[in-house]
């Protein structure tokens, strides 16, 4: 298995599939760097040489924010969010969906598993 910034992607799929695997590439991004380097997508990422994951370690180092960056950057603007107390940080610290969603009859997701509260006893 090919090892490209601490990520180990799967060789037997295409490269731009394995790309993929990396938190913060998707498809575009990985077409987008595969033709920056000018290598083939089609091609296995298995095939790919020492010379290839170099250049491939070098620019995702360079010019993308993936991985541990990534992560941190969005955990830290969820963390703003809360220490200003807009209200998309007050859904986040209460557990409720940020986007506008209803709750009244979805959201299980993010409220977790039901509570049932019982009737007065009469």
């Amino acid at each position: 298995m090919p090892r490209i910034i601490g990520i180990d992607i799967p060789d037997n799929k295409r490269l731009e599939v394995s790309l993929t695997y990396i938190y913060g590439i998707g498809r575009k991004l990985s077409n987008e760097i595969i033709a920056k380097l000018g290598l083939d997508r089609n091609m296995r990422a298995g095939k790919l040489t020492e010379d290839d994951l170099a250049r491939l370690n070098a620019i995702l180092q360079a010019e993308y924010i993936v991985e541990g960056d990534l992560r941190r950057q969005i955990q830290n603007n969820i963390k703003r969010l809360i220490n200003i107390h807009s209200y998309r940080g007050m859904r986040h610290r209460i557990g409720l969906p940020v986007r506008g969603q209803r709750t009244r009859s979805n959201s299980r997701t993010r409220k977790g598993k039901r509570k049932t509260v019982a009737n007065k006893k009469k």
